[in-house]
């Protein structure tokens, strides 16, 4: 009877922690093949040499919006770019500045625009009227890389980070358990395990000073 009872037991963790193992494996995946392909890159980042891209382009800010501009300026206007000057910028130079906070100086705005894998800028001069952008490509590989890290990638981006990692941790404790219900029938399973912890320990300790 007791014999049954452990079987049913054992049928019903195996069956949910299966369950859950597959579905948070498949969940993170993808995400798994990316993080640990750049922790390689990133490991070796100096040893990889980016072909920087650099574009730089100038236009003119139309005499009324740059009279605007300046009024606001000089009002002493702080935060976001004025929606007529961000729409001009979006048309002119295909920039979305929108959702960003310039710095705003004694005549001159100047908004800082990075991005994973690159960065940019764009500069007001208001009593010219003058306007430069310049954008910085560092490649497909420094992309990824910020990826990883979560470098100027938005809040979406962080909150993938957050479920992913949770995901992982599913997967990494309905694995463990896993694996203590077929130990018994796997003498090497602990020592295995037992070796990923001490490897990963005696490195830090004799190398990492």
């Amino acid at each position: 009877m007791q014999a049954k009872q452990d079987q049913k037991r054992r049928a019903f963790w195996l069956k949910h922690l299966h369950q859950w193992h597959w579905i948070s494996s498949a969940l993170c995946l993808i995400g798994m093949i990316l993080f640990a392909a750049t922790g390689i890159t990133l490991n070796h980042a100096s040893q990889i040499k980016a072909k920087v891209e650099v574009v730089t382009q100038t236009a003119q800010l139309p005499e009324p919006l740059r009279a605007e501009t300046a009024a606001a300026a000089q009002a002493g206007t702080k935060g976001a770019l004025p929606p007529v000057l961000a729409a001009w910028l979006q048309e002119s130079l295909s920039v979305e500045a929108s959702q960003r906070d310039p710095e705003w100086n004694d005549g001159e705005i100047y908004l800082s625009l990075p991005r994973p894998g690159g960065d940019a800028w764009v500069s007001f001069d208001l009593e010219s009227g003058e306007v430069e952008y310049e954008q910085t490509d560092r490649g497909w590989i420094s992309y990824f890389n910020d990826l990883h890290k979560g470098r100027n990638a938005g809040v979406a981006w962080g909150w993938f980070i957050d479920l992913f990692a949770v995901a992982c941790l599913i997967f990494c404790i309905t694995g463990l358990f896993l694996l203590q219900i077929h130990a018994g029938n796997r003498p090497a399973t602990w020592p295995i395990v037992g070796l990923g912890l001490v490897i990963p320990l005696v490195l830090a300790i004799l190398f990492i000073h």
